[in-house]
C-alpha cells in the first residue's frame, strides 16, 4: 500500500508576509511618547507641583528639598521688589579731591553698562568737570573676601567676579584677527586690559569675565578714563583702588537710567548671574551703609524668607543659583512663585508657548522650571525640580502639558 504524502501547508507563506508587515508597520510606526508629567513621576530625584484655586492638584514628592539651580533667581528678584520697589534706581556717587583726582564710589549697581558711563561722563561735564589728575575706586561697599558659592573659575561670562563698581557685568566682548584687537561692541572703548585679555584668547570673537576683583576694578577705572577722554576732558595717567579721602568733594551722585524692574526681566530672561548676586549682596545692606560679607547676605536671604513664607527645611547659598547647595522644594518655589503674582510679567514667556511664564534652572544633572501655567483663562503657579540627567526639553513640555 503506498504511503500517503505529507500535506503541504498552503497558509506558511501568507503567514510569513504577515509578520513582515507587522514588523514592517511597528519599525515605520512614531513611539509611542509618554505623557511628561508621567515621566517626571517616573523618576526617583524629582518634584513636581502644580496648584490651582489653592490646592494641590498635582503633587510629586513635592516637599522633598532639590537643588533649584537658577530659579533661585525668582527669590533674589522677590527680595529686592519687595525691598526697593520696582521703581528704585541704584546710585554711583563721584568726588574730587584737592590734587584734583575723580574719585568712584560704588554700591553694588549692576548695570554699568558702557551706555550709562557715556550718560555719567555727559553729567560730570555738566558739573564742570574739565580736568581730572587721576581715578580713584572705591569698591570696599563689598568686603575684598566675598566670594560668590559655586562660581568656578572659567573665562565664561556667567562666571564673573561681583564687585561693588563695575563695567559691563565684568565682562568684556573682543574679536581678535592675528595680533589685531578690537571691541566686539562700538559703545566700549578698547583699553589695555581689554587688549591683554583679547591676545591671550583664540582668533575670532571672545566674550569673557574679568576674572578677579583687581583686575575688574583697574578695567573700570581705564574704561571711564577712556570716555572721559572721549568727551574732551584732560584725564592723568594715575589710577588707585582706595576709599575715597575724607575731604574730597561730593560732585555728582548718579542714579541708573533703569529702574529695579528694568533690571529683573533681562536678568530673568538672559539668567544674568552677575546681577542676581550682585543684587543679593546688596541686600545685605540694603540702604548701602556699612560693609557687605558672603556670609551676611547669606544670612539676609535666609532671615528674609524665613520671615515671608515660614520656611524651614531650605538652605541659600548664593542669590543666583550656581551654588549646588542651595536646596528649596517645589512647595516652596510655588508659595514663592506665588508672591510673584504683582510682578508675573517680569518672567520670560516660553519659547513657542505664550501660556508659560516662568525661569529655568540648569546645572550639569539638574534642570528646574517655576512659574505660571495658562489655565482656563487664569495663571496657576508650578514648580518642577528635577536632580537629574534628562532631556532639557522635558520641563519645557512638562510646563506646556499644564496648559491643558
Amino acid at each position: 500500500m503506498r504511503r500517503p504524502e505529507p500535506q503541504q501547508d498552503l497558509s506558511a507563506p501568507w503567514r510569513c508576509g504577515l509578520t513582515l508587515l507587522v514588523v514592517l508597520a511597528s519599525a515605520l510606526s512614531p513611539p509611542v511618547i509618554a505623557d511628561p508629567v508621567s515621566q517626571v513621576k517616573a523618576l526617583g530625584k524629582a518634584s513636581l507641583l502644580l496648584k490651582e484655586r489653592d490646592r494641590d492638584l498635582i503633587a510629586y514628592q513635592a516637599d522633598r528639598p532639590r537643588v533649584p539651580a537658577s530659579t533661585m533667581k525668582v527669590l533674589t528678584a522677590y527680595a529686592a521688589l519687595e525691598t526697593w520697589g520696582p521703581s528704585y534706581r541704584f546710585e554711583t556717587e563721584f568726588f574730587q579731591d584737592r590734587a584734583g583726582w575723580l574719585w568712584v564710589k560704588g554700591y553694588a549697581d549692576p548695570y554699568l553698562v558702557s551706555e550709562e558711563l557715556d550718560l555719567i561722563v555727559r553729567a560730570l561735564e555738566r558739573s564742570g568737570i574739565s580736568t581730572v589728575a587721576g581715578i580713584g575706586l572705591d569698591d570696599s561697599f563689598f568686603s575684598p573676601e566675598v566670594e560668590i558659592a559655586g562660581r568656578s573659575s572659567s573665562d565664561n561670562p556667567y562666571d564673573a567676579p561681583v564687585t561693588a563698581l563695575a563695567a559691563n557685568f565684568n565682562t568684556i566682548n573682543l574679536v581678535r584677527r592675528g595680533d589685531s584687537i578690537r571691541s566686539a561692541e562700538s559703545q566700549t572703548e578698547l583699553t589695555p586690559t581689554a587688549r591683554r585679555f583679547g591676545l591671550a584668547g583664540s582668533n575670532g570673537k571672545q566674550r569673557v569675565n574679568l576674572r578677579e576683583r583687581p583686575i575688574a576694578i583697574r578695567y573700570f577705572g581705564e574704561l571711564l578714563a577712556a570716555k572721559l577722554k572721549g568727551a574732551g576732558i584732560t584725564v592723568g595717567d594715575g589710577q588707585k583702588n582706595a576709599p575715597v579721602p575724607s575731604k574730597a568733594r561730593l560732585v555728582y551722585r548718579h542714579a541708573n537710567s533703569r529702574s529695579l524692574s528694568e533690571m529683573l526681566a533681562p536678568m530673568l530672561k538672559y539668567s544674568n548671574n552677575f546681577i542676581a548676586n550682585a543684587l543679593f549682596l546688596r541686600l545685605a545692606e540694603p540702604n548701602g551703609q556699612g560693609r557687605v560679607s558672603m556670609s551676611a547676605a547669606q544670612g539676609a536671604m535666609t532671615r528674609f524668607a524665613r520671615g515671608r513664607f515660614g520656611w524651614r527645611d531650605f538652605r541659600i547659598d548664593d542669590g543666583a543659583g550656581l551654588s549646588r547647595a542651595n536646596r528649596l522644594s517645589a512647595r516652596q518655589l510655588v508659595a514663592l512663585v506665588e508672591a510673584f503674582a504683582p510682578y508675573r510679567e517680569l518672567l520670560p514667556a516660553q519659547d513657542g508657548d505664550p501660556g508659560v511664564r516662568a525661569k529655568t534652572g540648569t546645572l550639569r544633572g539638574v534642570s528646574c522650571y517655576a512659574g505660571f501655567v495658562r489655565r482656563s483663562g487664569s495663571w496657576a503657579p508650578f514648580a518642577l525640580l528635577i536632580n537629574q540627567p534628562v532631556d532639557h526639553n522635558l520641563r519645557r513640555r512638562v510646563a506646556s502639558s499644564l496648559t491643558r
